[in-house]
């Protein structure tokens, strides 16, 4: 986006590794933005671009959910993980879905044009959704366009270092903690009960920047491993 010709082919070059985040306008409880998806995998794509080569693409705001036809709650308005756990709502500034469909559409043509540009290798991670839809059809995109198709959730999970595994919980919020500070509070949490929205750890308790340091760490050394057919050896 900010690349000049030039400097693009210079880079394309070097890593022809392309990071497209998969964000939305969600809710993310009262302490977080609505967009959080896409700024937590933005920033930390720039840090591993930055870190093993390639060039980030602009984020995403739209993504598949579930969603109930009825009454047009989507994804978070209602818990999937505690039906029941606070009542189904629609919260305040969620402005994203469409359906899986549509996006897959979108992912298909935007990794065509990828390809045509030259990359060889695409991380795409982000909202959840979106990361499962991409996962469900990355063989056939591999297949379509020649291309390595990567996300990020792998074993480090299992070690508590998990990139975007919760909705607004202790995980995501240690990682705007560390990539955003300024725009997190979680004081707007209160003594709220349940935690609307809210499907993880409790973030004021669990969460903190040192936590999302961390996986951000843990996960650029893991995605530097996976990346090594296409990066400098110096990275």
């Amino acid at each position: 986006m900010k690349l000049r010709p030039k400097q693009f082919r210079a880079e394309i070059c070097r890593a022809p590794v392309a990071y497209l985040p998969l964000g939305t306008l969600e809710w993310h409880g009262e302490h977080l933005p609505l967009g959080s998806d896409a700024l937590q995998a933005h920033s930390f794509f720039l840090k591993a671009a930055a870190e093993l080569g390639g060039i980030v693409l602009p984020p995403l705001f739209v993504g598949p959910d579930r969603r109930d036809q009825d009454t047009d709650l989507i994804g978070m308005d209602s818990c999937p993980l505690d039906p029941g756990a606070y009542p189904p709502q629609k919260l305040a500034g969620s402005a994203y879905w469409i359906d899986d469909s549509t996006f897959a559409q979108i992912l298909s043509g935007i990794l065509r044009q990828v390809a045509r540009a030259g990359f060889k290798a695409v991380v795409a991670h982000g909202h959840g959704p979106s990361t499962s839809l991409l996962n469900r059809f990355s063989q056939k995109w591999q297949d379509d366009f020649g291309l390595a198709i990567i996300s990020l959730w792998n074993e480090l999970g299992n070690q508590g270092l998990g990139f975007m595994v919760d909705h607004a919980a202790a995980n995501e919020t240690s990682l705007m903690m560390a990539l955003h500070p300024e725009l997190v509070d979680l004081a707007e949490v209160g003594g709220q009960s349940p935690l609307v929205g809210i499907a993880g750890l409790d973030p004021r308790i669990h969460a903190s920047a040192d936590l999302g340091s961390r996986i951000i760490e843990a996960q650029i050394s893991w995605l530097k491993a996976k990346l090594t057919p296409w990066i400098s050896p110096s990275a």
